[in-house]
């Protein structure tokens, strides 16, 4: 028991100060997009060549950026000899709707606290089913990640549960396999209204690279309604812990 409490004593307090505090995030950190098209070479297509999910594309003149398609793998930045297409290191990437993950001159729509009955529903204490939809298994990881004493989710009264009857909503990563969708409409079925559905990874969002593949479905939002979207390949765990509380309403202070 002495050793035990001597260990504690040396490893000091573990979890991160997020959000009271700004996170500490690595150098090689992949962020939101950052598109300076005053910079863009004419006739110059090599970003959008560049991208393996076809995330860029112009749209009238301008490039826009689907970060629900997105890899964060940079090969459109090395690819833009201009520096036209960057990543920053700002985690801050959830959004409540689809379109507003497309990324153009406009400033980028965050998401939304849910409405005031949700509020009081789901705001101190939100339980949530995890359901890997064909996932390779690296937002699941993250995801795990998050009931670590590093991030300790259940500070926040959020809390991973076994039943989709005992859940507040579900979590949804990978493309929607055909093996998985009759999965995902039972448990989602199986959660009481009201519910919310929360869409983890380009893959849940938009297919990712797998996106058109006859055996995929393109994301969650083709078989369930999606309430909140986290996009990255795959999204860092504060990306997902920043946009749980952004929804809940729980960021006040935040930096």
């Amino acid at each position: 028991m002495l050793k035990a409490l001597a260990a504690r004593i040396h490893q000091g307090h573990r979890t991160v100060g997020f959000p009271k505090d700004r996170p500490s995030l690595p150098d090689r950190f992949r962020g939101l997009p950052v598109l300076q098209e005053d910079k863009c070479a004419a006739g110059c297509a090599a970003c959008e060549q560049s991208c393996p999910t076809n995330a860029i594309t112009r749209h009238e003149g301008s490039l826009r950026l689907d970060m629900g398609r997105c890899l964060f793998c940079t090969e459109c930045t090395q690819a833009c000899s201009t520096g036209a297409v960057s990543l920053s290191p700002d985690y801050r990437l959830s959004a409540s709707r689809r379109d507003d993950l497309v990324l153009t001159r406009e400033p980028f729509a965050l998401a939304r606290a849910l409405q005031e009955k949700s509020l009081r529903l789901f705001g101190h204490s939100l339980k949530l089913r995890q359901v890997s939809a064909g996932g390779c298994n690296a937002c699941e990881a993250d995801l795990n990640v998050l009931t670590t004493v590093v991030y300790d989710i259940g500070r926040f009264g959020i809390q991973f549960v076994a039943s989709p009857r005992h859940a507040d909503g579900i979590v949804v990563t990978g493309p929607v396999t055909t093996n998985m969708r009759l999965a995902l409409e039972k448990t989602y079925a199986a959660v009481p209204a009201p519910k919310l559905v929360i869409a983890v990874g380009a893959c849940a969002i938009s297919g990712g690279p797998y996106a058109g593949h006859p055996e995929a479905h393109d994301g969650a939002d083709s078989i369930v309604p999606v309430d909140l979207y986290i996009p990255g390949c795959p999204p860092h765990p504060i990306t997902i812990l920043d946009g749980l509380l952004r929804i809940l309403n729980r960021l006040d202070g935040a930096p």
